[in-house]
This record gives structure tokens, sequence and C-alpha cells, in this order.
């Protein structure tokens, strides 16, 4: 039976990798560093903001330390949040549908590699905050997706003891890598990537319009 349900954040409840890539790309121009599309796609998406700016920096050969990984990442947020209050994200169809359609004795967890200044203004404008019983974000882990860690620590806070039973909602490989890494089922949707590159998930979606509790239950046997 299936014992509790896990949602990613951006990709999966909401469109917001443009927003991010175009936020990145804000905050480097000061640095002389313009990422693409493509780059931002195969190399980040997926990743905490603290792991692509060194990853950017480190490509493009360019010095970087604490104090100036933090204030890039403060930058970001402050950015982002401002482009959340005007509006320039939506949500994916189906997502709040199905995340109030699952029973209140069935878990929901969110587990993200966002900060919780990004994630919080829009689960309350939503009205979904209170359907979570565990969210874990990019503050919550040392090591962020694709490794297992913020599942692992989700999987605790839910008091969960058979990863199996539980399935994790993502839409990147880094994501799924995480959750399978972590013993859990992941129902991939293609809101980020074509069905392609998310192979190694259980099962695919093109949109959460089209899943509901039965989709999830069926994960498991």
């Amino acid at each position: 039976m299936l014992n509790a349900v896990i949602f990613d954040f951006d990709g999966v409840i909401l469109d917001s990798e443009g927003l991010h890539f175009k936020v990145f790309n804000q905050v480097l121009e000061k640095h002389k560093i313009n990422i693409s599309w493509d780059d931002y796609q195969q190399k980040y998406i997926g990743f905490n903001d603290e792991e692509a700016f060194k990853s950017i920096f480190k490509i493009n050969k360019k010095r970087l330390n604490k104090k100036l990984i933090e204030d890039l990442i403060h930058q970001k947020a402050i950015i982002f949040e401002k482009s959340i209050k005007n509006d320039e994200a939506d949500v994916f169809p189906g997502v709040v549908q199905l995340i109030k359609s699952i029973p209140v004795k069935l878990p929901i967890g969110l587990c993200s590699g966002a900060l919780r200044s990004d994630i919080e203004p829009v689960i309350k404008n939503l009205k979904i905050k209170r359907f979570f019983k565990s969210i874990v974000t990019a503050e919550d882990t040392i090591k962020s997706k694709p490794f297992p860690e913020p599942y692992l620590l989700s999987l605790k806070n839910l008091n969960i003891q058979d990863p199996s039973k539980t399935v994790a909602i993502e839409d990147t490989p880094a994501g799924i890598n995480s959750a399978k890494e972590a013993g859990m089922k992941v129902l991939a949707v293609t809101n980020t990537f074509s069905s392609g590159y998310l192979y190694e998930a259980d099962a695919i979606a093109s949109s959460l319009a089209e899943v509901n509790r039965k989709t999830l239950e069926d994960l498991i046997y």
C-alpha cells in the first residue's frame, strides 16, 4: 500500500525553471558570465543554487569564495522573490488538485533544492502549505539532488520505514536519481525534460492533470 507522496517544487508545482534561468543570468551579468538555456537545462536544473554557482564559476575559470557564494545566492533570492510577486511563473495544471485529493491519512512531503524563501510564499498563496507534513529545502542538507540526502531526510521526517512504497514526483534526471537512491518509486512529469531524459523513472506522465491517487498506487505494485 502507498505510504507517502513527496513532491518536488520547481518544474513540478511551479513552472519556474525559465525564471530561474533568467535570474541566474541577471546575477551573473556583473561577473561577465552568461549561460545558455541548453547549458542550464543539461548541467544545472535539479541542483541547488550553491552547487550551480560553484560549477558555473569553475567552468568559466572565475574565483569564488564563501562570501561571494553567499552574496550570489542572496542576490538571486531577492530577484526571484520579486519576480514571483510579479506573477512571472505559473502553477502547473492539475498539481494543486492532486495535492488536495490525497487523503489526509496519507502523508505528503515537499522535497526541493530551492531555498525555503522561494517556496514558502508560493505554497502559502496557493493555500497548500498545510497539506505538507514535511518540507525539505536547500538549507536542510549538506548534499543536494542528485544525492539521496534530501529524500532520506524527507522520509525520516515522515517516519517512513519502507521507502519502496513511497512515490516521489519529479521532473529532472537529478531529482529522479536522488529519489531512486533513497529507495523510492518515481513518477516523472515531462514539464522540463522530454521523456527520453527521464527513463530511470518508474512511470512518466505528460501532465499531473492526468494523474490521480490510483496512478500513484499502481506504481508500488
